[in-house]
């Protein structure tokens, strides 16, 4: 497909919506060719390439389409360069080098809609089965409980959607979040960060340069060596102007009404007033699915037992793709180094003999 995406594209050039389940669009499909759990750039990337090879498709997704994007803070820009992020062939022409957060979206979408990818939103699987011609997947959404066989199924749910959190009383009190937005409302504001990684330092100092008195708390010296290479700099020179506080080799130990964090750290133990709080401590991966399907998972890493070459585990048919197979190693594998994991599955399943014939 030759149809670029740009930013300046208007509503009549979306192209068609996306794509129907093919089970309700045609009732000679009993069984799908690949089930994808994820409607993230590697799902998309999986289903565009099915698509392609004339496969029955699905994509299942508990958020909307790419929601761990939409989730990323309003303003955010990627440090990855627009080619990189490109998926199935089609261009991210927009001028910037670095795309925003929207205009990432909007590629997606375009993406999505471009090669009439079938996708079913807001619909949590629940289970996955291991059955004589493939897998028995179990889903709640909308519609209800919903039951699809699947010769193949991909798990590509990546790990923005399960932030880690601290296990301390009150952190599920309506002013502290584990996911950070905008500053636009903290203007004045007492905010307490939590955490010493890129997150954590980008939200402090967009915080603090939206008018917030921002603390960092981290359990370290410092802040995290894998930081990037321009926040240190900037970060260091506000703490020691005494424009941001940071509280170093802190832990925190629970947050009180009406607006309290208590904690402890190498002075001893502390108290602060704060308005919010923002637990930026990372992300875990999601394999309680693989898991549970036999999935061999390493015990220490969180990595799952996958073929580097075709993401096949070692359960036949189910496939693990996109950061996934990083386990707890969130920073190993990105969007622009698991961007080809569609065309390995999509070929590995071909190869497999097991593909239906060409649905149009």
């Amino acid at each position: 497909m030759s149809k670029s995406f740009s930013s300046e594209s208007g509503s009549a050039d979306l192209g068609p919506a996306v794509g129907r389940d093919p089970a309700d669009r045609d009732s000679s499909v009993r069984i799908l060719d690949l089930l994808v759990i994820g409607a993230g750039p590697t799902g998309l990337a999986v289903g565009a390439d099915a698509q392609r090879a004339g496969l029955s498709v699905l994509l299942l997704d508990r958020g909307t389409l790419c929601d761990a994007i939409r989730q990323y803070p309003t303003g955010m820009q990627f440090f990855t360069t627009r080619d990189l992020l490109e998926i199935a062939g089609v261009p991210l022409a927009i001028p910037e080098a670095k795309p925003t957060r929207a205009q990432a979206l909007a590629y997606y979408r375009e993406v999505a809609r471009q090669y009439r990818i079938p996708i079913a939103t807001r619909e949590e699987v629940s289970s996955v089965e291991a059955i004589d011609d493939g897998f028995l997947v179990r889903s709640f959404g909308r519609s209800g409980e919903r039951e699809r066989r699947a010769r193949a199924v991909v798990l590509a749910t990546g790990y923005f959607g399960r932030p880690h959190h601290l296990g301390v009383p009150g952190e599920d009190l309506p002013w502290v979040s584990a996911r950070y937005h905008e500053a636009y409302g903290h203007f004045d504001d007492e905010v307490v960060v939590v955490g010493g990684g890129n997150s954590a330092l980008e939200a402090a100092l967009e915080l603090y340069r939206w008018g917030a008195k921002v603390t960092l708390v981290h359990r370290g010296d410092k802040a995290k060596p894998s930081i990037k290479y321009w926040l240190g700099p900037d970060f260091v020179n506000r703490v020691e102007e005494g424009a941001i506080k940071a509280r170093y080799q802190s832990t925190v130990e629970a947050f009180e009404e009406p607006g309290w964090v208590r904690g402890s750290g190498v002075g001893g133990p502390w108290r602060q007033r704060c308005d919010a709080v923002y637990i930026l401590i990372g992300y875990r991966p999601e394999l309680e699915l693989a898991a549970a399907l036999g999935v061999t998972i390493d015990p220490h890493t969180s990595v799952p037992a996958v073929d580097p070459e075709t993401c096949e585990s070692n359960i036949p048919g189910f496939y693990v793709a996109g950061t996934l197979q990083a386990g707890n190693d969130t920073g190993r594998i990105f969007i622009e180094n698991s961007r080809d994991h569609g065309a390995r599955i999509v070929q590995h399943y071909l190869a497999s003999g097991d593909a239906s014939e060409a649905v149009p």
